[in-house]
């Protein structure tokens, strides 16, 4: 099983002094680079063309606007790997290794984590063990990024070699972080088993499961309909005073509408508020959508009115369950007032609902509405096939 050690925590601190005078000149300094460097962003975010894209960002490989620009750096590396282009991405990430950059851990992590991202899986791990190749120390986030980028490829093998020998050789101590994306790991996996055994494990070795960990848990044991030990695990968590969060919450609401359980899902949306827990559009919708399953469409109704009272705006999941089952319920009045608010949105409901919708408007010599309807279905953007426009428009050829 996997060896785990207490965690050891760091913390640096540094002040720097400088006078008016001083301050006054970096800043002036500072401007007029970022005059000179910002278009650098601009150009890159606009280069489409992978082998410009390249050049650009090689150009740019000292320009620390760019360099320190996550989304800039991110970027490029995505859009070069969609290019497959992975030739330049290990060019670009190998020469950042060796600017002065490479020698902050967190700049590491963020090299590893972007072969990860590409794909490069192999680069990705190659990285963490050169480290000191840059003269950069190593330390258990360094570790985790490489372990994360490991689990990506789900090679149970590959990630247990890393957990038994990396920790050791390097004098790591692995950390709640460490465990939980093993965890996840596991759990995405179908190693429900050895997932929770970690858990016990890491408890025993002093390391306090999160509640990252027990919300990991409950869901995967939820979601393979083992619910007595996802009920065991949210009694665990209470009785040892980890307190859930709103993911917790969710997580045990979406059990709850599962198992065509509405009601009770309704009482825990009820105390969340109690413990300090506001619950989310998610939330909201997960209980809209168990009333809807149940048949209790009225309080499905009452669900969403609330959802409105505390100032929540619905989102385009809530509209479609909502107009889906009102249509399945016969009330095509109130469908037709959520769909023509939803669709101005330029959010639409799929095109099976929308086609229930027109047909129960038709038979209920609603023709305006429908004609409504499907005017705002032609203007939807991307639009809808001829076909599928065509299938709808024949629903009021027919009347």
């Amino acid at each position: 099983m996997l060896s785990l050690r207490p965690i050891r925590r760091f913390c640096n601190a540094a002040t720097v002094l400088a006078s008016s005078d001083c301050r006054a000149a970096i800043s002036n300094h500072v401007l007029s680079t970022k005059r000179l460097e910002e278009p650098a962003l601009l150009k890159l975010k606009a280069e489409r063309d992978p082998e410009k894209l390249f050049q650009l960002f090689k150009a740019n490989a000292h320009n620390r606007i760019v360099i320190e620009n996550r989304f800039a750096f991110e970027d490029t590396v995505s859009r070069l790997a969609g290019a497959r282009r992975f030739d330049y991405i290990e060019h670009l990430l190998e020469h950042q290794k060796t600017l002065p950059q490479g020698r902050r851990e967190g700049f590491i992590v963020r090299i590893i984590m972007l072969y990860g991202k590409a794909g490069m899986t192999k680069h990705a791990v190659d990285t963490f063990y050169d480290m000191h190749l840059y003269g950069c120390r190593r330390t258990v986030k360094s570790f985790n990024a490489a372990l994360k980028v490991l689990t990506l490829t789900r090679d149970l093998g590959a990630i247990e070699a890393f957990l038994k020998e990396v920790p050791s050789k390097f004098d790591i101590e692995l950390d709640v972080f460490s465990v939980n994306i093993v965890i996840k790991a596991y759990c995405e996996m179908g190693i429900l088993n050895k997932a929770y055994l970690i858990m016990v494990e890491m408890a025993k070795v002093g390391i306090r499961p999160d509640v990252v960990t027990y919300t990991t848990l409950m869901s995967a044991f939820y979601k393979h309909n083992r619910w007595e030990i996802g009920n065991g695990l949210w009694n665990l968590m209470v009785l040892r005073r980890c307190s859930p969060n709103l993911a917790t919450f969710n997580v045990r609401i979406q059990y709850l509408v599962n198992r065509r359980r509405a009601w009770e899902a309704n009482r825990v949306i009820s105390i969340m508020p109690n413990v300090g827990i506001t619950p989310d559009e998610v939330t909201y919708n997960l209980v809209i959508k168990g009333f809807c399953q149940s048949g209790y469409l009225e309080m499905a109704k009452r669900v969403y009115s609330a959802l409105h009272g505390k100032g929540y705006k619905p989102n385009a999941k809530i509209y479609q369950t909502m107009i889906h089952y009102l249509c399945k319920g016969g009330d095509f009045d109130l469908a037709y007032t959520m769909c023509k608010d939803c669709m101005q949105k330029n959010w639409f409901p799929n095109i099976d609902t929308i086609h229930t919708l027109l047909e129960g408007l038709r038979k209920n010599g609603q023709l305006g509405k429908a004609r409504a309807i499907m005017a705002l279905a032609r203007r939807r953007v991307p639009p809808f096939s001829s076909d599928q426009l065509g299938a709808l428009q024949s629903i009021l050829s027919r009347s």
